[in-house]
């Protein structure tokens, strides 16, 4: 479900064209923080994404239903989309002081906006909360369980992040590009499919709740 939110190589793609001119090392060091970062940031709204729903009361079926059409939008505005590549800065060779400036540059935007909307994005926090919404209603042992593999999931999530950030720029030349443009587009339908479904599960119960009511 997180795989196709977070898509490691078409996020890759996109990281590429915002950092640019790097060196090989510049884009290692970046992509492991943002990797590193991705981990905190999706477990903090996975053991918290419960206590906020309930903070501001509101419902898993709507939550479903608001997500759902953000995600399946996501998916439709990815599938209509012109190739990430076309956006991507010509490289270049950079001087050493020129690198260490603009890697600079980039390290103050590991979190916002590396981080969060590239890699995981409000689609990404919409699914994450939607689990932990399933998760809570759960025995306290299948609770542990269960956050146990959403965390491992994030966590390989991230390292298959950490790669394609890493290599960004060897991806970007090895890739052919009609191959790069239908796994992007076959990823975006998947997603698509996701937020239509999510959307569904919240509106079923809510018009079950109307049709009780």
């Amino acid at each position: 479900m997180l795989l196709p939110l977070i898509n490691p190589l078409g996020s890759a793609l996109v990281f590429l064209g915002l950092a640019g001119d790097a060196s090989p090392k510049v884009y290692r060091s970046l992509a492991r923080r943002i990797a590193m970062n991705n981990v905190v940031f999706l477990a903090v709204i996975e053991l918290l994404g419960a206590t906020i729903l309930n903070f501001f009361g509101i419902s898993l079926p709507i939550v479903q239903l608001a997500g759902g059409i953000v995600i399946a939008a996501m998916g439709w505005s990815v599938l209509n989309e012109k190739d990430g590549r076309e956006s991507s800065r010509s490289r270049k060779e950079l001087t050493a002081a020129e690198d260490e400036a603009w890697a600079e540059h980039l390290e103050k935007k590991a979190f916002y906006p590396f981080t969060f909307p590239v890699t995981s994005g409000p689609g990404t926090l919409v699914a994450m909360l939607t689990l932990t919404a399933h998760i809570a209603k759960g025995t306290i042992a299948k609770n542990i369980l269960t956050h146990a593999g959403v965390f491992l999931a994030v966590v390989v999530l991230s390292l298959l992040v950490y790669f394609c950030y890493a290599y960004a720029p060897k991806i970007n030349r090895v890739i052919p590009e009609n191959t790069a443009h239908g796994i992007l587009r076959v990823m975006a339908f998947i997603l698509l499919c996701i937020g239509v479904q999510i959307a569904w599960n919240g509106i079923s119960v809510l018009l079950i709740e109307v049709i009780r009511g």
